[in-house]
């Protein structure tokens, strides 16, 4: 499933809040999409949740692993050395075939302005190879670094990766989503969707980790967050 950007799209900007666009993305999916599919998805959900993936992953007060990682220009990006400069917010999303991760993320480029007053960095991370990322930067015209995350070593070490089931994989191969191609590698493994503020001592602040795809938090949600520390 492809996403079209706003600037692609030719739409005026979206200002409603990320609940209000995702419901209405939620009643196209419900529309459109063979019950069975839905199905699927959800079970996958479920499954995630009960796992308890969700309770291992990192949280608050805990010291974020450090990773350097390419971004969509293929040029190296320290965790270190942009601690050294500013705090650090990580967005973890799947990639750029995921319509939800791409509301999140051209959400958050409207606020980037606010992040960046409070002396922050903006950082998404997922495991889709240098030239997706850049082909997403370009696409949605973001402005801010897109890091590829081979293997899911940096979503692993936060407690975020998973194996997507196989019953779920027949679906997304039929929906062109071929994560081998997309990611480089045949692992079949995403990232939890996951949002962190990483504090200049490398510890986290703030920490929203979801295995509901199609639940993210709000950007503003994320600039008072910042604010207050």
């Amino acid at each position: 499933m492809k996403w079209r950007s706003l600037d692609e799209s030719g739409a005026q900007l979206d200002l409603r809040s990320l609940r209000e666009q995702f419901a209405e993305r939620k009643q196209l999916i419900a529309k459109y999409a063979l019950p069975e599919t839905q199905a699927i998805h959800a079970r996958a959900i479920a499954e995630i949740r009960d796992s308890g993936i969700v309770r291992g992953a990192l949280g608050v007060g805990s010291p974020a692993p450090p990773f350097e990682l390419q971004d969509q220009n293929g040029l190296n990006v320290s965790s270190a050395e942009l601690l050294g400069k500013t705090q650090m917010v990580i967005c973890f999303f799947r990639g750029r075939w995921c319509p939800f991760c791409v509301g999140q993320l051209e959400a958050t480029k409207l606020v980037l302005p606010q992040i960046k007053d409070t002396g922050t960095t903006l950082v998404g991370i997922s495991p889709q190879t240098v030239q997706q990322s850049f082909f997403m930067v370009d696409q949605h015209k973001l402005r801010f670094p897109l890091l590829s995350d081979r293997n899911n070593e940096t979503a692993r070490n936060f407690g975020l990766a998973y194996r997507v089931p196989a019953y779920q994989q027949s679906v997304y191969r039929r929906s062109f989503v071929n994560l081998p191609h997309l990611n480089g590698d045949d692992s079949w493994e995403l990232p939890i969707p996951a949002t962190y503020i990483v504090g200049r001592d490398g510890i986290v602040q703030y920490a929203s980790v979801n295995p509901d795809y199609s639940d993210r938090p709000e950007p503003v949600d994320i600039i008072e967050n910042l604010l207050r520390l």
